[in-house]
C-alpha cells in the first residue's frame, strides 16, 4: 500500500514533466529590455536563441538586433500572440482583425510563401523561435531585394515589414504618422539590442 501512495505523486511528476519543459521553453524572456540577459535566459537545451540568431544572421545578412527588435515590437516575445478579436453588437467575440500569429505575427498566405521560396517544412510553427527569427530574417532580405532597402536599416524594413513590400513601394506608411513613429520605436530598440549584444557576445 505504501509502495502505491508513492508511486502516484512520481507518476503525475513524469506526466507533468513534459508540459512543464514545453510552457518554460515557450515561456516570455523575464526581462525583454535587455538582449543579454534575454539571451542568457533563452540558452538552455530545448531553445537557443542565441544559435537560432546567429544561424539566421548568416544565412540572410540582417543584424541580430533587428531581427530581435522586430519580434520585439510584434509580439513582445509571446510564442503564441494573436490579434485581438473584433466585438459583434459591441460585446460578443467575432473574429480576429487578421490571421497574424506567433512570434512574428506572420500571415497565414506569407507563412506559406516563406515555406516555398525556402523550401522549408510544414513542421516549422510560427510559435516557435527558430523558426520565426528565421523567417523575419527571411522576410527583411525579400525586402532588401524587393525594394532595395539596407539590411541595417530597421527604420524602413519595419515598414516593409507591416505594410508588405507592394504596399511601402507605394509609399503607404505616409498616410499613417503613427505607423512611422512604431518603426522609429524599432529603430531604438534595434540600437539599444545591438549596443547590449555588443557587450555580451562571445
Amino acid at each position: 500500500m505504501n509502495q502505491i501512495a508513492t508511486l502516484y505523486p512520481r507518476l503525475w511528476l513524469w506526466l507533468l514533466l513534459p508540459w512543464l519543459l514545453v510552457a518554460c521553453a515557450t515561456a516570455p524572456p523575464s526581462r525583454t529590455d535587455d538582449a543579454c540577459v534575454m539571451l542568457d535566459e533563452k540558452s538552455g537545451l530545448v531553445r537557443n536563441w542565441q544559435r537560432d540568431l546567429r544561424r539566421a544572421e548568416r544565412e540572410f545578412d540582417i543584424p541580430q538586433s533587428i531581427i530581435l527588435a522586430t519580434i520585439w515590437q510584434e509580439s513582445r516575445f509571446e510564442a503564441k500572440a494573436r490579434p485581438p478579436r473584433r466585438r459583434l453588437l459591441g460585446f460578443i467575440p467575432w473574429k480576429r482583425q487578421s490571421s497574424a500569429y506567433g512570434y512574428a505575427q506572420a500571415l497565414d498566405g506569407t507563412w506559406d510563401w516563406y515555406l516555398e521560396s525556402t523550401g522549408g517544412s510544414r513542421l516549422q510553427r510560427r510559435s516557435r523561435f527558430k523558426d520565426a527569427a528565421h523567417f523575419v530574417a527571411w522576410y527583411h532580405t525579400q525586402s532588401h531585394r524587393i525594394n532595395g532597402i539596407a539590411r541595417n536599416d530597421a527604420y524602413n524594413l519595419y515598414l516593409a515589414y507591416h505594410e508588405g513590400h507592394g504596399g511601402y513601394r507605394r509609399g503607404s506608411y505616409r498616410s499613417k504618422p503613427w505607423l512611422m513613429t512604431v518603426a522609429r520605436r524599432v529603430q531604438n530598440q534595434a540600437n539599444r539590442y545591438e549596443q547590449q549584444l555588443a557587450r555580451c557576445r562571445p
